[in-house]
């Protein structure tokens, strides 16, 4: 007969069997957090990447509804700032702050710094909006794109000469950055991987000029 009684070793084995089970399912769970962790992060980053898409889709779609219905009138390669492209980059301004794409109590404001078309005839009449100092972070800018066609003499009127532009139609296109967290938890788990970190969003909406 043994050292200890029958039931005692019995209990001593189901012991160091449980031990065993417990270090064993402590380190499945080390090796399978981190692969969980960058599972529910990526997740819920390409969701917020996918929503932020989609607002900026519906601000661009805003934006050109408002556009088509503006007044030709003051739209010239040589005008720096059109009074009737303002109510475009107001609308999709507000769009992007309402759907929170924008923060709230933001300090920048429309229209920002314009750069417009040059002045020889037959360029495309596109000016562009940019929008500084929305977040904090440095370099972060809200571009807004409006195309309204294009002058006399143009590609897509090769035959006319002379009179004030000819456009047809009108693209509002928006750009905005979008932050991916997953590149902390990327370098978190792998120290110096290179993963980017910024993903300039961008969405266009064309309708036709009503004026």
């Amino acid at each position: 007969m043994g050292r200890f009684p029958r039931g005692e070793r019995i209990i001593s084995c189901a012991a160091r069997l449980l031990q065993e089970v417990d270090g064993s399912a402590l380190l499945e769970f080390a090796i399978v957090l981190p692969l969980l962790v960058v599972f529910v992060v990526g997740i819920f980053d390409f969701s917020g990447a996918f929503n932020q898409k989609q607002k900026i889709d519906q601000a661009a779609q805003e934006g050109a509804i408002i556009a088509g219905a503006q007044p030709m009138s003051d739209i010239q390669p040589t005008t720096t700032n059109p009074t009737s492209l303002l109510p475009v980059v107001s609308t999709v301004f507000n769009s992007l702050l309402a759907s929170g794409v924008l923060p709230q109590g933001t300090t920048c404001a429309a229209p920002g710094v314009i750069s417009g078309p040059g002045t020889t005839p037959g360029t495309t009449l596109t000016w562009t909006y940019t929008i500084s100092g929305c977040t904090t972070i440095a370099g972060d800018q809200l571009i807004i794109t409006i195309n309204r066609g294009c002058v006399c003499g143009g590609s897509c009127a090769p035959t006319c000469t002379s009179g004030p532009p000819v456009s047809v139609g009108t693209v509002v296109t928006v750009q905005y950055p979008y932050h991916w967290r997953f590149n902390s938890v990327i370098q978190l788990l792998a120290p110096g991987a290179n993963y980017a970190a910024l993903t300039q969003l961008s969405e266009s909406a064309t309708v036709h000029n009503q004026i």
